[in-house]
């Protein structure tokens, strides 16, 4: 086996013709790919001020549903928790006190519900288990945190404004905007 230097300079024997030496063809064919990449539409989209359009089965943030009237709908049944491949999901249910029918639809409620972001993998199965639609997948992002703390999300932050007392985040938080999506277009 030859070293490998001897091999090196057997390859560069052939000398550079005026073209080669000049790096003019190089130079033309790099500067012309530069200048089709500027007139191209921009594959980026600038986050804060535009937001791309999701496609129909994004699944993001989970969200404790009420119904009409703004009673909470869980009944604390167990059924997301169950179905729940990364164990995310825990709940403590209790009963309804005499009083708290406007509060609570059915007599067994979930006074805890917590769900840990860090180990919810997305992908719907609570929101299919679940036989009261008490929980869906919104078309909201995670947000990030600096603690682990910050992903564990308790009742309070899952569940939907009340639509007696703030219609209108009640329709944003359910997706009701008035127009209808725009079409995602799948390459």
């Amino acid at each position: 086996m030859q070293p490998l230097t001897s091999r090196a300079k057997a390859v560069d024997r052939r000398p550079m013709n005026m073209w080669e030496r000049m790096y003019l063809p190089a130079i033309a064919k790099g500067m012309s790919i530069t200048f089709g990449h500027m007139f191209k539409k921009r594959p980026t989209v600038n986050y804060p001020e535009k937001q791309r359009p999701f496609s129909p089965v994004f699944r993001g943030l989970h969200v404790l549903n009420r119904d009409e009237e703004g009673r909470e709908r869980c009944t604390a049944c167990g059924l997301c928790a169950v179905a729940c491949p990364a164990e995310a999901i825990t709940m403590e249910g209790a009963e309804r006190l005499p009083g708290e029918e406007n509060l609570y639809k059915e007599e067994k409620y979930a006074a805890k519900y917590e769900i840990n972001m860090l180990r919810c993998i997305f992908c719907g199965l609570c929101e299919e288990a679940c036989p009261k639609d008490a929980i869906y997948l919104s078309e909201t992002f995670a947000p990030s945190n600096y603690t682990r703390k910050g992903f564990i999300y308790g009742k309070e932050e899952l569940l939907i404004p009340d639509p007696k007392t703030d219609p209108a985040g009640f329709a944003k938080a359910r997706g009701e905007h008035g127009e209808e999506a725009p079409a995602v277009e799948h390459k």
